[in-house]
């Protein structure tokens, strides 16, 4: 029998998530929006290069282990191939006052390294993500997300007329149609599997190191609820039944552009956690594991990135971080 989760609980400190602007998206219709921006001194530029956002430098203007985006003033940034509001910060941070207008700009490599030539300056999110602060992640996130979008949608799907950004870069129009198209994203299910030992199951997929393991995940097909997603990836990539899928949580995952939705569930009845059968294709290897087994196996077993929500999710089962031995190990060694 499964454990009833509590009603509105949820991931706690899951990273990538923080509401970190308002995303003002009145603003957006004012055909003047960039003039005006550019107009006021307290607008600043995230500049991106290859999915990559500058960041401060070390030390400057906070603790040399941390890391900081580099929102710049805009007469400090070279002509960029496209720009985007973010929003204004929410709230004050050590050099943005709240309601402070954000940009970000995609920049050619050649004015990229005008500005800052410095390679090390220049952090993709999967990098930076543990040692961003809440605010500068979740920034980093939505420039990565809506300029991932912009970058394969130049042309109009439906007659592949090049389509023109408006809307402050969150539409663009076909010239020969005149339709509009919006930015999407796409949901993908990732999935806690318990069984009746209250063991978490973790794969090996194809595309990692042998020995790295994480939770299953799947697209949500055209259609298709989150529960009917969780029931059938599980089935396709472990060839089991599952039972009482539940949500926990979100985590915006724009590589390029997902949105990752985790869920909790148990084996079907009649199903034994003998029966894994992994699919050969995407997942190699399945395996069962209890806290204490995890914990053994620390230095074998490759886990997810602290940032990611499988990491989150794996922690929670697990009782906290999993840089320490689980409770029920410490009561033991007591």
């Amino acid at each position: 029998m499964s454990r009833a989760r509590p009603s509105g609980s949820g991931l706690i400190g899951l990273a990538l998530t923080d509401p970190a602007l308002d995303r003002d998206g009145v603003a957006r219709s004012r055909p003047a929006l960039f003039d005006e921006l550019w107009e006021d001194s307290a607008t600043r530029v995230l500049p991106l290069r290859q999915g990559r956002a500058l960041l401060r430098e070390s030390g400057v203007d906070g603790p040399a282990a941390s890391a900081a985006l580099a929102l710049l003033k805009v007469d400090e940034v070279p002509s960029a191939l496209l720009r985007v509001y973010l929003g204004r910060t929410i709230e004050s941070h050590a050099n943005e006052p709240a309601g402070t207008p954000v940009v970000a700009l995609v920049l050619t490599d050649a004015a990229a390294a005008e500005l800052e030539p410095n390679e090390s300056r220049w952090a993709n999110l999967r990098q930076s993500a543990s040692t961003l602060d809440g605010r500068d992640a979740a920034i980093f996130v939505e420039a990565l997300a809506i300029t991932n979008w912009h970058a394969v949608h130049t042309h109009c799907p439906r007659c592949g007329t090049p389509t023109v950004v408006e809307m402050g870069g969150w539409v663009r129009r076909c010239f020969a149609d005149d339709s509009q198209h919006f930015p999407r994203t796409d949901a993908a299910v990732i999935v806690s599997v318990r069984d009746a030992d209250d063991r978490l199951l973790l794969g090996s997929n194809a595309m990692w190191e042998n020995n790295r393991y994480s939770l299953l995940a799947g697209f949500v097909e055209p259609g298709e609820s989150f529960e009917a997603a969780a029931i059938r990836e599980i089935g396709e990539e472990a060839g089991v039944r599952i039972a009482d899928p539940v949500y926990l949580g979100s985590q915006p995952w724009p590589f390029p552009a997902s949105i990752m939705v985790g869920m909790t569930a148990r084996l079907a009845d009649g199903q034994s956690a003998e029966d894994l059968l992994p699919d050969g294709e995407e997942i190699l290897a399945l395996r069962w594991f209890s806290r204490e087994q995890l914990w053994e196996e620390r230095e074998s077993v490759l886990l997810p990135g602290s940032s990611s929500i499988a990491r989150a999710i794996t922690e929670d089962w697990y009782g906290g971080p999993l840089d320490a031995p689980p409770a029920t190990v410490v009561r033991a060694a007591g």
